[in-house]
């Protein structure tokens, strides 16, 4: 670890992962589940979303369904192209993963793989899912329907949650990933504000009396964050929500969660070779659309988040201190057994 400034510290990956971990394993966490949750948050930091990083692990461990009993992951009902799975209380970030590995199987084997899962919460950043599904040769399409963060158009509350989309497709080099949140700024940066004292962006969020307001704690206390794009942000969000009642949020425990997982072969239409060719050649056209005056390049989705994982393996990541120090102590044993 290196004291940058007396707010900011350097570590190395190995560091970030170790101290990950072993915050992970102090709350009761297991290896496997651990080593999960950790490589998800450090794929995030790599990928320039310090919000999404380590400092997620704090809205984890101060999640009021951590003390909440869990059970194992389990199938409640199956074909063999799908599954609607249980994920008995399960952090998100270590149940999608799975979920993701499940539409891998089926698809490789039928062509196609369709995973629901519902009692499962803080599922992170979609695209580490969608990139995964897409690394193994496959289209990966994810949805997630959740907690009430955002007030629809019009609206004095928040009736629904910030229904990311995300998407991975191969090509003939790195996947291709888009991955997008539906409102106007993401709750976990909006927590993320609020531990750093930081107010909002104009026009983001309102407050309990349906006021805009920058204040993050007044937004997440009875107030709501606002739909990107107006009623166009509003519809894609309920597309996410009505996949996520698909996914099996009416069997939540809260009715909020519900997270769908696809996976499909190319060649259910295509050659896979054919498909990474074509696309890569649209995409590259794409780059090569001319410029207005003063543009450098035409950045595609996906291509900072890459180049900041390059950069960020070799030099390390940054984080607040006071992170750093709540990760270091996190108190033995928060976590319910699980059974």
């Amino acid at each position: 670890m290196e004291l940058i400034t007396p707010d900011r510290v350097r570590l190395t990956v190995d560091e970030a992962r170790a101290l990950s971990v072993a915050a992970l394993k102090k709350a009761g966490y297991d290896d496997e589940q651990a080593g999960v949750i950790a490589d998800h948050v450090m794929d995030a930091a790599l990928c320039g979303y310090e919000y999404s990083g380590l400092p997620k692990l704090l809205n984890v461990f101060e999640h009021k369904n951590l003390h909440k009993p869990r059970r194992r992951m389990r199938a409640v009902f199956e074909t063999p192209i799908s599954a609607m799975v249980d994920g008995g209380n399960s952090c998100g970030m270590y149940s999608l993963m799975r979920a993701a590995e499940m539409a891998i199987e089926r698809a490789q084997k039928h062509g196609i793989g369709i995973i629901g899962v519902n009692n499962s919460w803080v599922s992170g950043r979609g695209a580490i899912y969608v990139e995964t599904i897409a690394r193994a040769g496959l289209i990966g399409i994810h949805t997630v329907s959740s907690t009430q963060h955002v007030a629809p158009p019009g609206a004095a509350k928040a009736g629904y949650g910030t229904n990311p989309l995300s998407f991975g497709f191969p090509t003939a080099g790195e996947p291709f990933v888009i991955d997008l949140g539906t409102s106007a700024f993401m709750s976990t940066d909006m927590m993320f504000r609020e531990r750093r004292g930081e107010p909002l962006p104009e026009g983001v969020a309102i407050d309990v009396y349906g006021h805009p307001t920058r204040d993050p704690k007044a937004a997440r206390e009875g107030g709501a964050l606002l739909a990107f794009g107006g009623y166009k942000g509003f519809a894609l969000a309920m597309a996410a929500q009505a996949l996520g009642v698909f996914a099996g949020s009416g069997s939540d425990q809260e009715k909020n969660y519900g997270y769908l997982m696809m996976a499909m072969k190319p060649d259910l239409l295509m050659p896979l070779a054919d498909y990474r060719k074509q696309l890569s050649e649209t995409l590259a056209r794409i780059k090569a659309t001319p410029r207005q005056p003063g543009v450098d390049e035409i950045r595609l989705p996906g291509e900072r988040s890459f180049k900041e994982r390059t950069k960020h393996l070799r030099e390390g990541i940054v984080i607040d201190k006071f992170i750093y120090d709540a990760l270091l102590a996190v108190p033995e044993g928060k976590l319910a057994p699980l059974t």
